[in-house]
């Protein structure tokens, strides 16, 4: 049943929330994004599914080698395909000419859902604290109001949308009582919680705020996610198949693994038979860098941990 479902992505950054519908089996009709390299790795990672469906994944790994051209890479991928990534900011200007392009797309078939979240530093806590006017004049504050708008337009059975802790407290949590108003208001009713993806295999202790809606006219409840139980760690489990890197070193290109995938690279797909890596590249440590690794090490002495509002002010000039 999965694989009839459509849906949009919003905001869609470098597509790391599509990938977990696209790998359940969801058909993506459009992401929408305004950063051109990320709208990029979406289109790479969307043409790498499509060959890999059709028994062609080896053209990818062609591309990755430097053997063919991105654009010959691109040539066996359907042109429908690639259009469905819409390079665009999301406002009330460019909403419009947004719906139109998804028209054109869907072709009048229905959109099941809509996924994705409004920028987060809005709401975020860390991105108040280092904000004198604490982002209350922040335009994306607001960007939920075109998210909803995409709810009015396509009447999705469901949506997703995905942000930071922060979202509650924002504005006293002013903020959070509109978007509630605004989503009840389209059509739609909803539940939230906290979800951390460490209790989901992944290792990273990362909070998220994961607001599931659902038509009102459809039963639907927020499903209940069962926990991961592992012992994996990033050291042993996640990087020790990789080369050592000094800072400022590596690659943008192929990369050999130096061990055999561990159980955690092999059920989580991350190492999938192929003996190779790209991007494997360090960036220099800069003066800010180390005075945050200074602070740290401190800090791990007397027993403590470095927390956010601690970290010195971020000067890149």
């Amino acid at each position: 049943m999965a694989s009839t479902l459509n849906y949009i992505d919003l905001f869609a950054g470098a597509g790391g929330l599509s990938e977990g519908f696209t790998r359940e089996g969801f058909n993506p009709v459009a992401h929408v994004e305004m950063n051109p390299d990320a709208c990029k790795t979406i289109e790479t990672r969307i043409s790498y599914q499509y060959l890999k469906a059709n028994g062609e994944e080896d053209k990818y790994y062609d591309y990755l080698k430097g053997k063919i051209s991105r654009e010959e890479f691109l040539s066996y991928v359907p042109s429908d395909i690639k259009d469905s990534v819409i390079n665009s900011e999301i406002s009330s200007k460019s909403i419009k000419g947004i719906f139109s392009k998804i028209d054109s797309l869907i072709d009048g078939e229905p959109v099941d859902l809509i996924i994705g979240g409004p920028p987060c530093q809005a709401y975020s806590v860390i991105g108040r604290a280092r904000d004198p006017k604490k982002m209350v004049e922040d335009p994306r504050n607001f960007l939920y109001l075109e998210y909803v708008k995409f709810l009015k337009k396509y009447k999705p059975k469901m949506f997703v949308f995905e942000n930071v802790p922060g979202i509650f407290s924002a504005g006293n949590g002013e903020h959070f009582e509109k978007i509630t108003k605004a989503i009840r208001s389209a059509g739609y009713n909803f539940d939230h919680k906290i979800l951390n993806s460490k209790d989901f295999g992944v290792l990273q202790d990362r909070k998220r705020v994961i607001l599931i809606g659902w038509r009102k006219d459809l039963p639907l409840n927020y499903p209940d996610f069962p926990v991961i139980e592992h012992s994996f760690t990033v050291s042993k489990d996640l990087f020790s198949d990789l080369p050592a890197l000094q800072n400022g070193s590596g690659t943008l290109g192929v990369s050999k693994y130096k061990k055999e995938p561990t159980d955690y690279l092999k059920i989580t797909q991350i190492r999938n038979g192929i003996d190779f890596t790209t991007q494997h590249i360090s960036r220099p440590n800069n003066e800010n860098d180390l005075e945050i690794y200074r602070i740290a090490a401190e800090l791990m002495k007397q027993g403590k941990r470095l927390q956010y509002n601690e970290l010195p002010t971020v000067n890149y000039t």
